[in-house]
């Protein structure tokens, strides 16, 4: 995730350009213009500097991207056939990726076949100009926020102990700090649904209990989720980061902002790398197991204020099932992260272990919500 220096303008409306234009603006150097109709506004860009200008998607007058151009400007023009903006400027919502009632004709469902036939080299570019700009609006969304993650694996059914448990986990750890998740079904979901919920978990996990799994109608399993969040007032926020890569794996509604990429590879690295207030780390399988050892390589060699809380949940699962923890343990002896991983057994022993780790940073006080 790579933080802009430097003075950056992102102009996503006509009449936010004509209100910076008529209030005086003669350079629009550092400014991102995006997605506008630009074609009556040609002579006027004209008469300002426009040198490190940057204009994605933008239509122009015949000739005028070209006078641009050699005004010192970058324009970089729509690639055709693309369902996703590749210059989007913000994070989805739920909104954005269910936005038809059958969701093989969803964005989200939609995109996802496109990227799987998309092998031109056009079609690459365009999916590396979206995962940038995704990229940069992460950046832009965590910037100010305390990110504490969940991980956990996506096969998990609503309607399970394990599944209520997760959403207890979420809610407890959103009352002070922002839930981040991998953004798909599951223990994801599970985490998502609790911080979002300010009250009414359990009637929640009820109604949710009627379609268990995206499998096999993820149409169904979503309607059930996006009727809890049409009937809740005051939800709060937290964050998805799914990746189309794993396309069978639909994102769910909880999370209010969603950074969804093409690449799975770049995403599993921001996603660990948002989650400044550590993370907790539910049973899951091959990706969760990934992201435990790619979050303990970077705390492996992060210096003694960087290292952020591993907590691994479920002392039977994480030592015979799948025996991560004494791997994990061995890593960190003698090392600056020793006492920042812990195993524990509980919901609430994992919310301690956050809520004390943060209470020594933050000086004997946890951050409001």
């Amino acid at each position: 995730m790579k933080h802009s220096h430097g003075r950056v303008v992102d102009v996503t409306t006509l009449a936010d350009l004509d209100r910076r234009l008529a209030g005086g603006a003669q350079s629009l150097t550092g400014w991102r213009v995006v997605g506008l109709d630009l074609t009556e506004r040609g002579p006027a860009l004209l008469e300002r500097s426009l040198g490190q200008a940057l204009f994605l998607g933008c239509e122009f007058a015949d000739g005028y991207d070209d006078d641009v151009r050699r005004a010192g400007a970058i324009v970089l023009p729509d690639i055709p056939g693309i369902p996703v903006d590749t210059y989007r400027a913000t994070l989805y919502s739920p909104g954005d990726l269910y936005d038809a009632p059958r969701y093989d004709d969803t964005l989200d469902a939609r995109t996802y076949a496109w990227s799987r036939h998309g092998t031109s080299p056009e079609d690459a570019l365009a999916m590396a100009l979206h995962d940038h700009h995704v990229d940069a609006a992460l950046a832009a969304w965590v910037a100010d926020r305390d990110v504490v993650g969940v991980m956990g694996g996506h096969a998990l059914e609503r309607g399970s102990t394990a599944y209520a448990a997760a959403a207890r986990l979420g809610h407890a750890l959103g009352d002070h700090l922002t839930v981040a998740t991998g953004g798909g079904p599951g223990a994801m979901e599970a985490a998502n649904l609790g911080a979002f919920l300010p009250d009414g978990l359990d009637g929640a996990l009820a109604r949710l209990a009627t379609a268990p799994s995206f499998q096999p109608d993820v149409g169904a399993w979503a309607r059930v989720a996006l009727d809890v969040v049409g009937d809740t007032t005051d939800g709060r926020e937290s964050l998805g980061i799914p990746t189309w890569h794993y396309g069978h794996e639909p994102p769910n509604v909880f999370a209010t902002s969603i950074a969804k990429f093409f690449a799975n590879a770049p995403r599993e690295a921001l996603l660990l790398e948002v989650c400044t207030a550590g993370i907790v780390f539910l049973p899951g399988a091959g990706g969760t197991v990934q992201e435990i050892f790619q979050d303990a390589c970077e705390n492996y060699y992060a210096g003694r204020t960087a290292v952020a809380p591993m907590v691994l949940l479920g002392r039977r699962y994480w030592t015979e099932e799948l025996p991560v923890w004494p791997l994990l343990k061995a890593l960190a002896a003698g090392r600056v992260m020793e006492p920042h991983v812990h195993l524990v057994d509980s919901v609430d022993e994992a919310v301690e272990v956050v809520r004390r780790t943060l209470s020594r940073r933050d000086g004997g006080s946890l951050p409001a919500r």
